[in-house]
């Protein structure tokens, strides 16, 4: 730890994911911020020549480690963000704990959840239902989190939910009464039409978090996990030591951010484009150095090849593993199985596809179990369902019990009695008329024809059609116009299929801005989890800190702030 403004960084785990998903290492380091420290860990030394920053979760834990460490401070002044609202009592205990007035600045700062891409957001949270009612402590955990995501994009919505969903209502409500109770915080700049909070439920459409996707990040999510930007590797045959675990981050990687939602063949073709531009600077770099000049340009030119030079690695790892477990998998097929399970109606088809895959030895336990559920769902009330037949195939290949049990509880979370639409019938005419024009002109590719729910349910409410006696108003205020910001929250978790989807929305429809959140953001193995849960100017150093009203910042000033 050396600089003339050395800072130490105290903050409980989970606010480490909500800072690396915006900031490099490198780039706070840059900020003049030499330590990190969790502040629960006791066995840190006094460190009085550095200042402290500390991150927190407003929790009772944070607050009571906060009140030891003011009581007994190591460092010479604390810097006290907030990732939420606290209360009067606990701003009250601290300052009565600040004895020695080592704290020059309290301020909440409103980043209490993981901001995944620019426009889709993720609590990180698994199981927050208990059968078909909250766990509380996971209602309280996301209203903070939600109520955090509106304050620091400055809005204060109507709100619309998912009236087939009593978690989607009663979140609402938590909601609804935390904008009252801090009304004063949300008292923002009124726009012509106000901005709108839509709240759905995963359990009406189980389809999209069990199809396999074919776009950069949904598939490496799906096939290799996305954890806060960063992929574990390890398993990975040969793997070198410094790739077993990388950053995939739109921030930082021109390549990856470029390539995010193109389909897995363009990806290959823009990998080897890639490939070529690092080989024809190769050689320039790695040309002898025979001059004061050669060896000055070598330096200057050496990090931005050192960085392609990483980047080409790690993508090419990416997607060489990609492509292995596609063809380990035979997901090409098992895919095009899906697909015509979400898609097409056509029973002996789907029938007699799914039963030729669970014969196929190549195809995983979890992939058989997958296309079982997505059989179970869209034939649930079929005349000539043949589930337990699906079933004991399961049973006799050997996939084990957690895997089957999994069929009938997705028909329980997401069957057709729970769901308030109608995932697999056109609901209307004209979209009657498009799926038939689309049977005549066949699909651009097969393993792409599905469209999420969410798909049709943000176009009917850009224009302004979608149907209030099924997505109601909280309260008796309905908007006159189209809204044109809106917030979509996905109780149960969202998935990259559908963060395409706004996506899309938002580069198709102009003045409109979508943002995409859920309690967690969805791959085929976490399903198991989700589920089984489910189904069940400062003030100079020395003066202290003159406690009252807290201000808000932005991340640009959480880091850049100095006394």
């Amino acid at each position: 730890m050396c600089g003339a403004r050395g800072d130490a960084w105290g903050r409980p785990l989970p606010q480490t994911g909500v800072v690396s998903m915006v900031y490099t290492q490198s780039e706070i380091l840059q900020k003049e911020v030499y330590l990190f420290e969790r502040i629960d860990s006791f066995n840190r030394e006094p460190m009085k020549h550095l200042k402290a920053i500390c991150f927190l979760r407003p929790t009772k834990e944070n607050v009571e480690y906060l009140i030891q460490e003011l009581r007994r401070p190591k460092y010479s002044i604390y810097f006290i963000y907030f990732s939420n609202v606290i209360s009067k009592s606990d701003i009250k205990s601290l300052a009565e704990a600040d004895e020695q007035e080592v704290v020059a600045e309290v301020q909440e700062f409103y980043g209490d959840y993981i901001a995944v891409n620019p426009h889709v957001f993720s609590l990180n949270l698994l199981g927050c239902c208990q059968g078909r009612n909250w766990d509380p402590a996971q209602l309280a955990r996301t209203t903070q989190g939600l109520t955090a995501l509106l304050l620091s994009l400055k809005k204060c919505p109507m709100i619309r939910y998912q009236l087939s969903s009593e978690p989607a209502k009663r979140l609402a409500e938590c909601v609804k009464q935390v904008i009252t109770k801090e009304y004063e915080l949300f008292d923002f700049r009124r726009t012509e039409v106000p901005p709108l909070l839509l709240i759905l439920d995963r359990s009406d459409d189980a389809i999209t978090p069990l199809l396999n996707q074919w776009t950069y990040q949904a598939m490496v999510h799906e096939l290799l996990g996305i954890n806060n930007n960063r992929i574990d590797l390890s398993r990975v045959p040969g793997i070198s030591k410094d790739l077993r675990e990388v950053v995939l981050s739109a921030e930082n990687d021109e390549f990856y951010a470029n390539n995010m939602y193109l389909n897995f063949a363009e990806i290959g073709s823009n990998i080897k484009n890639l490939m070529e531009d690092f080989q024809k600077r190769k050689p320039k770099e790695q040309q002898k150095l025979e001059s004061i000049a050669d060896m000055k340009a070598f330096v200057e030119n050496y990090p931005q090849f050192k960085k392609m030079s990483g980047t080409v690695s790690k993508h090419v790892t990416v997607v060489g593993e990609l492509s292995r477990l596609v063809a380990e998998r035979n997901l090409l097929e098992v895919s095009e199985v899906e697909q015509e399970l979400a898609c097409q109606n056509d029973h002996s088809s789907a029938l007699q596809n799914v039963r030729r895959l669970l014969q196929n030895p190549k195809v995983t336990e979890l992939d058989a179990a997958r296309l079982v559920m997505l059989y179970a769902l869209h034939y649930e009330r079929h005349s000539s369902n043949s589930l337990p037949g699906l079933l004991a195939d399961l049973r006799n290949r050997g996939v084990p019990d957690k895997y089957r049990k999994l069929v009938s509880a997705v028909v329980e979370y997401g069957g057709k009695r729970v769901r308030g639409s109608d995932l697999f019938s056109p609901k209307d005419a004209v979209a009657i008329t498009k799926q038939f024009l689309k049977g005549l002109k066949g699909v651009e590719n097969v393993y792409t024809q599905h469209q999420p729910l969410l798909q049709e349910t943000l176009d009917q409410l850009i224009k302004g059609k979608l149907k209030d006696s099924q997505y109601p108003y909280l309260g008796p205020n309905t908007l006159r116009d189209r809204p044109q910001d809106i917030i979509v929250f996905v109780i149960g978790g969202a998935t990259y299929e559908e963060a395409l989807t706004v996506y899309n929305l938002n580069r198709t429809n102009p003045g409109v801005r979508i943002v995409l959140g859920g309690t967690t953001i969805h791959n085929t193995k976490r399903l198991p989890s989700w589920e089984a849960r489910r189904c069940e100017g400062l003030i100079p150093a020395g003066a202290g800190w003159r406690w009252g009203a807290l201000p808000a910042l932005s991340f640009a000033d959480f880091l850049g702030h100095r006394p």
